[in-house]
């Protein structure tokens, strides 16, 4: 696993895009304060530019740098959630403008994942996280499922855990307003 944080630190920090395995499915990551490697990631899946994107950091009391409000709630669901979840936070903040919503909202994940908690960690950015899919199609639930453009596509490819070929699934997704009423976006 040292190998390849080291080899993918490399590549974040050159602004490239890293195919890499996180508490949910395959991610397709960079830089989340790199414009120009954002855009690749859309490019690469043929996404709508107007589509927003998730973040990873390594820790919730970073929260604040990236959203200019945290809800105390936020903390308590981060924490006691089974699951992996994804919080909308209504005003992103310090992110390349094309990971932040038209609507200046941003979702991020802590990730309870050895392999992105010393990544993130070691790079000290967020990492952009989003399913290492073309645009419409279906999520990968292994890394067997990751289509060839996709692992061609990217600058490195991760090793760990590419032989775990259990399911995995996409995270919780809800979002959380500044007064605290929240609502799921998929559960």
């Amino acid at each position: 696993m040292n190998a390849d944080i080291v080899n993918a630190l490399e590549v974040l920090n050159a602004g490239g895009l890293i195919l890499y395995p996180t508490d949910t499915i395959w991610g397709i990551g960079c830089d989340a304060t790199n414009e120009k490697a954002v855009e690749r990631i859309f490019k690469l899946k043929g996404r709508d530019a107007g589509k927003s994107l998730i973040v990873l950091l390594d820790n919730e009391n970073k929260l604040e740098r990236y959203a200019k409000e945290v809800p105390a709630l936020a903390y308590d669901l981060i924490e006691y959630s089974e699951k992996p979840l994804t919080i909308i936070y209504s005003q992103a903040t310090n992110l390349a403008s094309n990971v932040i919503h038209a609507d200046g909202s941003v979702g991020i994940r802590i990730p309870k994942h050895p392999f992105c908690q010393q990544l993130i960690q070691r790079f000290r950015k967020p990492i952009v996280s989003t399913s290492a899919n073309l645009s419409g199609e279906k999520s990968p639930s292994n890394f067997l499922d990751i289509a060839q453009e996709i692992i061609e596509g990217v600058d490195y490819v991760v090793n760990f855990e590419q032989d775990d070929t259990s399911p995995k699934t996409p995270s919780t997704i809800m979002k959380l307003e500044p007064d605290g009423k929240f609502i799921f976006i998929r559960r």
